[in-house]
Parts: structure tokens; C-alpha cells; sequence
């Protein structure tokens, strides 16, 4: 049994979106390998919390997790399965010489779609009647498939690609019997997923610009059809990974800069890092106090799928002031920060005390 993904998050079961994704950002800031380098321990925790997000940050992947547990990658072929049996027990399932048979009427709209405009046999225009009985003789489009992946925002950045594994039908393995395991071990010959189908391996390009949750769709490339029917199509889900520097709102990027305060002060320049591998000069006006934020415009992300020109394909990169003493300070240092302070002191305006006047006495009656 794989680590419960709610106990791995540190979220109750009934936790909302928001929750969930708060937990995972600061699980993720802890754990990355970027703040871990050469913790294993680390890598391996911070893999399990991106696993149990990724799960659980999606409705239809949380709503079969939370019914079938670890064998929730499996629920759409479970419930199938179920379906088949209630239609096969059901009233009028019987054929003629008593072989029982079954429809899904829940592909009635996709069936029309795709058929009630075409050409049936000898040419003449297609009906729903050639799709029905087409169907019936075996005929299926095959099921969409969904597979999530994750990138870091420099691949979302730059674009990527990745090779998604996928098996061929659903022949049970003969070494486990289905299961996955044997005994507490991972079964060797299916990899865990209890199929012992052939693998099929297909390369999907992710675009520049991603988000998380953007669905990319490899038409054709789903689980092939039944009957000489069409196969379905791939849709790859993608995750992006938090990142320790950068900070994501949409297109744009926000990042910290450290700014002496001698610069601060004085004015100088910085440099600000950005997701091309450059860093960009900034220049500091003299004043400038911590928080304030420069806006570099087209230094974001890129727009996905954007077709506008070159300036406005990008977001804007946000650099906040962060304020830096020297550490540690020399004597020097301390002595002329006290200088200041002294000259600011004396050069503050004195609030002076407001005077009372005493009443005057009227004297008595003479």
C-alpha cells in the first residue's frame, strides 16, 4: 500500500483546492533538490509530495483516489468493466439464440458526430442506423487517455519534451496475477501496473508557456479501437514545479533582488537573474526603499500559443527591493552608520512641548 497522498501533504480528506495546493508549495519549497543538493532523502520526499499533488489537485483524479485508494489509475477500466456487467444483467440483454449482448448509450452524441455525415456502404450518405449496427459488429473508438507529467518553469520556459509509456490492452500479468506486487516488492516484469501488455512509447513536445493544468492532445495516439474503430486520443496534463527564486503569477515572474543599502541610498546598479540564463542590469535611484518593485517588461514567461508580436508574447519580470546590510559589518562600517544616525537625529525637527497658561485669578468680592 503506497503512502496515503493526504497523510503525505499534511491536509485533512475533505481539504479544499486551495488548501491542498498551499500545502504542496510549502512542502515543495522544503523538499526541492534545488534548497537539498546531494540529499537523496530530500530528492525521494519531495518526488512522493509532487506524486500526491498531482493526484489530488486534480477533481477527477482526487474523486477515483478517494474511492479506490492506490488503484485509483485503474478506475476507469473498473467502472467499465461494471458497466458492461449491469448492461449484460439487464432487462432485454438477450440476443437471439440467447447470447447476451451490450451497448453504451453514453456514446450516442460522440457516435452522431462522427458518423451522421459520412458515407455508409456503397457510397450513400451515413446514418446513425450504419453507426448502430457498426457497433454492434464490434466496431469501437477507442478511450481517451490521460497522462500527467511534470516540468520545472525552465522547461515551461523553453518548452520540452517527454516520452509518455502507454500499454497495449489489458493482459493481466502472469507473474504477479494483476496485483502489481509480489509479496511487499514492486512485481519486476509490469512495473506495478498488473498488465503484462506490450509498452508503447510515444514523444510529446510540451510548448513554452505552459501552466499547470494546460492539457496538450496527441490526436490518434489513445487506447486503440476495437473492431477496426478509431483510436482514441492522448491528452498529457501538465504540472509545473514550484521554483525557489522565481515566483509565478499567469505570464509574469517575480523575483527578489538584493540591494545594499548603500546603494539604496546612493543609487547604484544590480543585476536581476531571469529564466534565459541571463542576468539583466537594473539600475537604482538613489532613495529607493525596500519593497519597491521594477517592472521589466517582456522578461516573463512566454504567452502559450500567443500569435501577437514579438514584444507581447512575453509577460513581465517583477523585481522587488530586498534591502541588505554588509554582514558582517567592520568598525568603519559601524562607525559611519552612527555618523548617520547622529546627522539624522540632529537634523530631525524638535517637537517642542505646547505651553499652558494658567488662569488668571478674577480676585474676590471686595
Amino acid at each position: 500500500m503506497a503512502d496515503d497522498y493526504y497523510t503525505l501533504l499534511g491536509v485533512k480528506r475533505d481539504a479544499s483546492e486551495k488548501d491542498v495546493r498551499q500545502a504542496f508549495r510549502r512542502l515543495a519549497r522544503r523538499y526541492h533538490p534545488d534548497v537539498n543538493p546531494n540529499n537523496p532523502d530530500a530528492e525521494a520526499r519531495f518526488k512522493q509530495v509532487n506524486e500526491a499533488f498531482e493526484v489530488l489537485s486534480n477533481a477527477d483524479s482526487r474523486r477515483k483516489y478517494d474511492r479506490y485508494g492506490d488503484q485509483w489509475q485503474h478506475a476507469d477500466q473498473i467502472e467499465a468493466m461494471r458497466r458492461q456487467q449491469t448492461a449484460g444483467a439487464g432487462p432485454g440483454s438477450a440476443g437471439p439464440g440467447g447470447q447476451s449482448f451490450s451497448f453504451d448509450f453514453g456514446d450516442l452524441s460522440d457516435l452522431v458526430g462522427r458518423n451522421g455525415g459520412g458515407a455508409g456502404p456503397g457510397g450513400r450518405p451515413g446514418s446513425i442506423f450504419d453507426s448502430l449496427f457498426g457497433r454492434a459488429a464490434g466496431r469501437r473508438r477507442g478511450q481517451d487517455v490521460e497522462h500527467r507529467t511534470r516540468v520545472t518553469l525552465e522547461e515551461a520556459y523553453r518548452g520540452a519534451t517527454r516520452t509518455i509509456e502507454l500499454r497495449e490492452g489489458e493482459e493481466t500479468c502472469s507473474i504477479c496475477g494483476g496485483s502489481g506486487q509480489i509479496g511487499t516488492a514492486t512485481c519486476h516484469a509490469c512495473r506495478g501496473t498488473g498488465s503484462a501488455a506490450p509498452l508503447r512509447r510515444i514523444e510529446v513536445t510540451i510548448p513554452p508557456g505552459v501552466q499547470t493544468g494546460t492539457r496538450i492532445r496527441v490526436a490518434a495516439k489513445g487506447a486503440p479501437g476495437q473492431g477496426g474503430g478509431q483510436p482514441g486520443d492522448l491528452y498529457l496534463v501538465v504540472d509545473v514545479l514550484p521554483h525557489p527564486r522565481f515566483e509565478r503569477d499567469g505570464d509574469d515572474l517575480r523575483v527578489d533582488i538584493d540591494v545594499p543599502v548603500t546603494d539604496a541610498a546612493l543609487g547604484g546598479e544590480v543585476r536581476v537573474p531571469t529564466l534565459k540564463g541571463r542576468s539583466l542590469a537594473l539600475t537604482i535611484p538613489a532613495g529607493t526603499q525596500g519593497g519597491k518593485v521594477f517592472r521589466l517588461a517582456g522578461q516573463g514567461m512566454p504567452r502559450h500559443g500567443a500569435a501577437a508580436a514579438q514584444a507581447a508574447r512575453f509577460g513581465d519580470l517583477h523585481a522587488r527591493v530586498r534591502l541588505v546590510l554588509p554582514d558582517p559589518l567592520t568598525e568603519e562600517q559601524r562607525s559611519l552608520l552612527a555618523q548617520l544616525r547622529d546627522t539624522q537625529l540632529r537634523d530631525a525637527p524638535r517637537e517642542t512641548e505646547p505651553r499652558t497658561t494658567e488662569p488668571r485669578s478674577t480676585g474676590g468680592a471686595r
